[in-house]
């Protein structure tokens, strides 16, 4: 079937258009968004125009009438080919979409905007008939051949059989003589097929398809003589088949590759014209003329056609050009429900077959086979099958593969949108406008805080774009002259240069980006991730294992959904990765499969405010990672549950965990939210899909559930080194507790006793404690035993996580103070050097200097114990990689203003003479819930502290007798009991610092001597001559020095001030008897 392709033509502006042919065939009309009807000749000259409105949707010509939809809300008609007006037919409430006459001209459908059809009489408009009862806007509308019924398509995918007559929808056929009762076809584009389904029983018959198609099909045409079938894609594919033998016998290709929105055949089926969506018409010519033999009589299955026709197209054909009659079956593998396509798009034009007299090809047989009798050609025969027009191909008939979804911006409007959003997360909103009196893009954020409004000139034709509380992350395509450029604006940078650009390799696209915290991601088409710092440093760069679908950033997680492998039957098959790109990088999800619902596409991806990972495919399921159920994908919400209409839809911006909610953007009979006016945000609860959650047993372990799922991000984050709100912490815990005891309460009414004890698995053991005090308040004693045993074990383990926690924390501690006293010895060591230095340096040779005082031991052993940690504050100890732990006597002497020494010698658990109060261990008790449950912070801090408290005196002793006591140490032994029975009320560290004052007030000679008998000897020659220094007038100097050590002591120890939460914590631990 050769045909030419003619150069096409400009005739409207850019947006839909329409065309068809007029009664005769000399004439071409189409319409288009600039409001006129242009009248063509032929394709050479210029055409005429008529002005019918400020845009004109769609057009039918019969009978010297021309009926247009416009965009004031009418169905106008006009006298042909004069085009004066002629009336108004009809009006809705919106725009109608598209108008058609019936067979005979008498009739006019149009349907609108406002999901309403009208049937209306041509010579009388007021005779009206409204077919209500789509859930969206109305898309194409035709006529059955008999005007029995009509058929219409919507927004939604799905396709509507009226019965005119009754104003309803035409029921299936239950009756087998129903079936074949009028044997006509009606033709509905579905993905990348053509489907038939039979009038009257609305049975799937047949599918044309072809292999080459990569497009969706969007608008199909019969031809005159009812045996073929053209179709336009969105590609701009041009197909025509052959119904009989399901071939594909034309294939012809749009010059510049834009969408074929209109298909019209010539009344002599020998020219198909065609409109895309840039405005312009070209035409298909020389269609049908095979070689023709006029002397033999048409009697094979072309016969059976309207003799009513031109007859171009069969005139000529005898038996030997006539196609093979093959039986045509049902596809299996279809689903059920054939009103709505496989991949959700809009399927915008549907078509009977709209002759008269053309028998349904599933009656045909093979060979010889009579057709059944015929109300219009009972007489017909078939005859020998001959010789096809093109040779045969087996024919498939599994699951065809599906068309892979292309990648796309979370949180971005389509791209051929004029104004749309590129992009909408929790920090602002970026708008790009494309029009012809601007190209640019408009930054607006959040919080006016974060950085001032923006606008951009989009000079590079940006169409990704991403946005974070950092920077703004744009890419546009490559072109034939200018290489893929990645635009970087660090809004929040310090320096002058905020912006920084750069160009992808060769032969490199930007298909999907993103942005975390100091990054950025940019991934290309030749299956490369690159990362970059939001500086503009290239870092990291890796392969992807297949073709990426869109990326999201959160902090220092990446995830990225890709395809796996090619679905079929309308299935996606999509995988994910989750990388940490902190400084120990990791891949925590490595090419999992990302479960999608049936038939469904991915529409969103992206992180909740917490931190997890979530997204939402095309049939509104919102699904978030269960990271404690080994990194698994939940389900939370049903986004279509509350829509009211098929034709409505939530578009999703954010998700938040605390507190639950999804934040989305609802769209009325669309997918997507218009730019302006802004669209305002609503809040939809989660809920997970749970079994009978109508009961009460339901709707508690839901809410349970759900909680434990929206808290897991606690554990995350602490673990990442992220501070965590314990009081939510504590708080979910409870909520958690108190869900599980209304719960078991519930068993044990329902005398489901074994369930009781499942339920007290999932619970604490202060609460298993309550739980066995309700069973046993309820008679319940076998239960009650049962939770006794399991009491029992839940405190061994509490007992051994315990022991294991004290044992870690011991070690923390023995590794701290080795390195503590390395640190002391290095100290004493460099003290003792440095004095000396100084004496060597002050003493003449050959002569020994009495000027120097002796080093006080009770200076030493005060900078043992208590400098050493308040000068290392200062400086990142040994031990800084290891987890602090805190000691009690910190918070509970330095909370004190007047502990300035005891604030520092606190920090010491050398010290053999101080002999703190050992807490008393701690005993269960009974509480209620509410008591066990909100004092968690409380417990820990004194649970960790607890193992911090000094060990009694005699160990200390021990490990303190490798070293001479000092003479502080002696006299506080001896007096510590007349300090204490004067003032009763001090505690241990101020009765320290009230002996430091008293040792003080001793004069040089009484401090010298305690330090010998601490000694046990009388001393060398270096302390005599220390001692004879000091007592020749050096005295004052080392008491000067002494007084200034201590005073920096003090000062050093009033800074280092902890809360007063802490200071409560620690007398709470030493007074709790």
């Amino acid at each position: 079937m050769p045909c030419e392709r003619k150069t096409m033509r400009y005739g409207h502006s850019e947006g839909h258009t329409e065309v068809c042919f007029d009664d005769t065939g000399k004439f071409i009309v189409t319409c288009g968004n600039d409001g006129d009807v242009r009248i063509w000749e032929n394709l050479d000259d210029d055409p005429k125009f008529i002005t019918v409105g400020e845009k004109a949707y769609s057009l039918a010509l019969k009978n010297g009438k021309l009926v247009t939809a416009s965009s004031n809300n009418t169905v106008q008609i006009h006298t042909f080919p004069d085009g004066d007006p002629d009336g108004i037919l009809t009006r809705f409430t919106t725009n109608a979409t598209h108008v058609t006459f019936n067979s005979s001209g008498s009739r006019v459908a149009a349907g609108s905007s406002d999901f309403m059809v009208k049937v209306v009489e041509m010579s009388d408009s007021s005779q009206q008939k409204t077919l209500r009862g789509h859930e969206a806007p109305v898309l194409s509308v035709t006529f059955d051949p008999k005007d029995e019924f009509l058929a219409s398509s919507s927004c939604d995918g799905s396709v509507v059989v009226w019965n005119i007559e009754d104003q309803v929808r035409d029921q299936l056929a239950s009756a087998a003589e129903d079936q074949r009762r009028q044997q006509r076809l009606v033709s509905v584009p579905v993905s990348l097929a053509v489907h038939l389904y039979e009038r009257g029983s609305w049975d799937h018959v047949s599918t044309l398809s072809d292999d080459l198609l990569t497009q969706p099909l969007n608008v199909v045409v019969w031809s005159p003589c009812g045996r073929f079938l053209a179709a336009g894609s969105v590609g701009g594919f041009l197909n025509v088949w052959d119904v009989n033998s399901k071939l594909c016998i034309e294939r012809q290709k749009h010059e510049k590759g834009f969408t074929v929105c209109g298909l019209a055949w010539s009344p002599s089926g020998s020219q198909i014209a065609y409109t895309d969506t840039e405005g312009c018409l070209g035409m298909l010519d020389g269609l049908g003329t095979p070689p023709t033999d006029a002397g033999k009589p048409a009697k094979d299955y072309d016969a059976l056609f309207d003799d009513d026709d031109d007859g171009v197209m069969d005139e000529g054909l005898s038996d030997g050009a006539s196609p093979v009659k093959k039986a045509v079956a049902a596809d299996d593998e279809e689903d059920d429900d054939f009103l709505m396509p496989a991949t959700g798009r809009v399927r915008n034009r549907g078509a009977f077959l709209d002759d008269e007299n053309s028998m349904d090809t599933g009656s045909l047989k093979l060979g010889q086979d009579k057709f059944g009798d015929d109300d219009d050609d009972a007489g017909s025969a078939v005859l020998a099958a001959a010789a096809p027009l093109l040779p045969p191909r087996p024919v498939y008939e599994g699951p065809l593969p599906s068309a892979p979804q292309k990648a796309f911006q979370p949180g971005s409007t389509p791209a051929h949108l004029t104004h749309r959003f590129m992009m909408w997360n929790s920090v602002g909103i970026v708008r790009g406008y494309n029009d012809e009196q601007d190209n640019a893009i408009d930054v607006e954020f959040h919080d006016s805080a974060v950085h001032h409004a923006m606008h951009l000139t989009n000079s590079l034709g940006h169409a990704l774009a991403d946005l974070s509380q950092e920077a703004v992350l744009l890419a546009c395509p490559s072109t034939d002259e200018l290489a893929s450029k990645l635009q970087c604006l660090h809004f929040s940078s310090w320096d002058t240069n905020k912006e920084w650009m750069v160009d992808l390799p060769q032969g490199e696209d930007a298909r999907a980006l993103c942005l975390g915290q100091g990054w950025a991601a940019v991934a290309t088409s030749s299956l490369m991730l690159r990362l970059f710092s939001v500086g503009g440093v290239q870092r990291e760069m890796f392969s992807l294992p297949g073709p990426v679908v869109c990326m999201a950033g959160h902090g220092e997680q990446l995830l990225i959904a890709y395809h796996r492998a090619t679905g079929f039957d309308g299935e996606q098959v999509l995988g994910v990765q989750l990388l940490q790109l902190s400084r120990r990088k990791r891949q925590i999800i490595s090419g999992e499969p990302l479960p999608l619902s049936r038939r469904s596409h991915l529409s969103w991806l992206g992180f909740t405010a917490e931190g997890t990972p979530c997204y939402v495919d095309s049939d509104g399921v919102v699904r978030m990672l269960n990271r404690s159920l080994g990194n698994t994908w939940t389900p939370v919400c049903n986004t279509r549950d509350t829509c009211k209409s098929k034709s409505d839809h939530y578009w999703v911006v954010g998700v938040h965990e605390n507190p639950q909610q999804l934040r989305c953007i609802p769209c009325k009979g669309s997918r997507y939210p218009p730019t302006l006016p802004r669209p305002a945000v609503a809040i939809l609860p989660f809920k997970l899909p749970l079994c009978q959650t109508s009961t009460e047993k339901g709707q508690m372990e839901e809410q349970f559930w759900r909680s434990v799922l929206f808290h897991n991000h606690h554990s995350f984050l602490s673990s990442s080194g992220y501070e965590v709100d314990e009081e939510a912490r504590s708080q979910s815990q409870k909520e958690q507790q108190e869900l599980l005891m209304k719960m078991f309460a519930l068993s044990c009414k329902l005398e489901r006793e074994f369930r009781c004890v499942e339920l007290a698995e999932l619970m604490t053991h202060n609460v298993v404690t309550l739980a066995i005090r309700y069973a046993s308040r309820s008679r319940r004693l076998a239960l009650a035993q049962r939770l006794s045993e399991l009491a029992l074990e839940k405190a061994s383990q509490i007992q051994e996580e315990e022991e294991e926690e004290e044992e870690e924390e011991q070690r923390h501690r023995q590794q701290e103070e080795e390195e503590g006293e390395e640190r002391e010895e290095e100290e004493l060591r460099e003290e003792e050097e440095q004095q000396e230095t100084e004496e060597a340096a002050e003493t003449k040779p050959g002569h020994t200097s009495f000027n120097q005082t002796p080093p006080r031991p009770e200076s030493i052993w005060m900078s043992r114990v208590f400098d050493v940690q308040v000068l290392g504050s200062g400086k990142p100890s040994a031990s800084s990689g290891q987890p602090r732990v805190t000691n009690i006597l910190d918070s509970m002497t330095a909370g004190r203003k007047s502990a300035a020494l005891g604030g520092s010698a606190g920090k010491s658990s050398k010290n053999p003479v101080l002999k703190p109060l050992a807490p008393r261990p701690k005993t269960k008790t009974q509480s209620t819930l509410l008591q066990l449950t909100g004092s968690n912070k409380t417990k820990k801090s004194q649970e960790s502290a607890e193992p911090q408290v000094p060990p009694p005196a005699p160990p200390a002793e021990n490990t303190e007798n490798q070293r001479p006591k000092t003479g502080f140490q002696l006299w506080l032994e001896e007096n510590r009991k007349s300090i204490t029975a004067e003032q009763p009320d001090l505690e241990e560290m101020d009765v320290i610092k009230e002996a430091m004052g008293r040792f003080r007030a001793l004069s040089a000679e009484e401090r010298l001597s305690w330090t010998e008998r601490a000694k046990g000897q009388p001393g060398d020659a270096a302390d005599l001559k220390k001692r004879k220094r000091s007592e020749t007038g050096g005295g004052g100097e080392g008491e000067e020095a002494e007084n200034e050590k201590t005073e920096e002591d003090e000062n050093n120890a009033k800074k280092k001030k902890p809360l007063d939460t802490s200071s409560k914590l620690s007398a709470f631990a030493f007074n709790k008897n």
